[in-house]
C-alpha cells in the first residue's frame, strides 16, 4: 500500500510540475501596488513579463479567504470583448489609481448571488473605484490575468 501511495504522489508532483511549465495564463501573484493604475498596456505587459519568470502558480485567494483577492482586473465585457460606448471601464486604459471604474471578473467564479455576472471570470461588475483601496473594498488587490503569447 505504501508503495501506491508514494506512486500517486509522485505522479501528482510530476502532473503540477508539467502544467506550470506549459503555462498559457496566470494571475498575477501581485499588482504593481498603485490599484488599477498598471503603467497602461504597456506597463501591464511589462509587469507580466517580470513575474513570468518567478511565478510559482500558488492558489490566489477568494471568496471566503481572508484577504479575498477574487476580483480580478479584466475591463472587459463578458464575451471578452472592451465594453462599448463611452464608459471607461478600464480605469483610464489601465493608467488612474484614484477616481474611475474598471470591470473586474471572479477568478473563483463566486459571488454574492447565484447568477451568470457572479459566476463570470472576466466581467463580473464594475470595482468602487480605481486605488488600491478601493480595489480591496471589494475583493480585489489589482492582480490581473497574463496570457502567454507564442
Amino acid at each position: 500500500m505504501k508503495t501506491l501511495l508514494v506512486f500517486a504522489s509522485l505522479l501528482v508532483i510530476s502532473i503540477a510540475q508539467a502544467q506550470q511549465k506549459d503555462m498559457t495564463f496566470f494571475i498575477t501573484s501581485a499588482g504593481p501596488g498603485k490599484g488599477a493604475d498598471l503603467g497602461g498596456l504597456k506597463g501591464a505587459d511589462a509587469h507580466c513579463t517580470k513575474l513570468a519568470k518567478d511565478e510559482k502558480g500558488n492558489p490566489v485567494n477568494g471568496r471566503g479567504d481572508t484577504p479575498n483577492k477574487h476580483d480580478i482586473l479584466t475591463g472587459s465585457s463578458p464575451d471578452g470583448r472592451a465594453i462599448a460606448g463611452d464608459q471607461d471601464m478600464t480605469c483610464g486604459n489601465w493608467t488612474k489609481s484614484g477616481d474611475g471604474s474598471a470591470m473586474v471578473g471572479h477568478h473563483d467564479r463566486m459571488g454574492l448571488r447565484d447568477d451568470d455576472a457572479s459566476k463570470s471570470w472576466n466581467s463580473s461588475h464594475p470595482s468602487r473605484a480605481c486605488s488600491q483601496d478601493a480595489l480591496r473594498g471589494t475583493g480585489g488587490d489589482g492582480l490581473f490575468y497574463c496570457f502567454a503569447v507564442r
